[in-house]
């Protein structure tokens, strides 16, 4: 796994939804880092929204508009001070595009490196 860290203090959004945010959530809770949860339309309510520290809305329901919108998400992370990026599992842990993306906007990616997803 590939940690690429700013250097202040971190802030992770997680970059997925349901069971598996809430994993990540609950570990980085377990830490003291705080969380922000991203979510669509029909997620408003969803129990990873309030597990969250914050949460950011990124679109509606279709998931080329949201949870695999990498604007959507980096917009999310600028717009709630996060530093650090997880994608979860699936969804855009597996587009090296993204990593890339992450990366190039100076935030830290939890994941593999670009090429090792490539």
């Amino acid at each position: 796994m590939h940690l690429s860290a700013p250097s202040q203090p971190m802030k992770v959004l997680i970059a997925n939804r349901g069971e598996i945010a809430r994993r990540i959530i609950r570990s980085c809770q377990d830490w003291g880092v705080p969380t922000v949860a991203v979510y669509a339309d029909p997620d408003a309510d969803a129990p990873f929204v309030s597990d969250a520290d914050e949460a950011v809305w990124i679109g509606p329901a279709e998931l080329a508009k949201s949870y695999l919108s990498t604007e959507a998400i980096l917009g999310a992370a600028a717009t709630s001070g996060a530093t650090h990026i997880h994608p979860g599992y699936g969804f855009l842990s597996e587009r090296a595009d993204f990593a890339q993306a992450v990366i190039d906007a100076d935030l830290g990616w939890i994941g593999p490196r670009p090429n090792a997803i490539e």
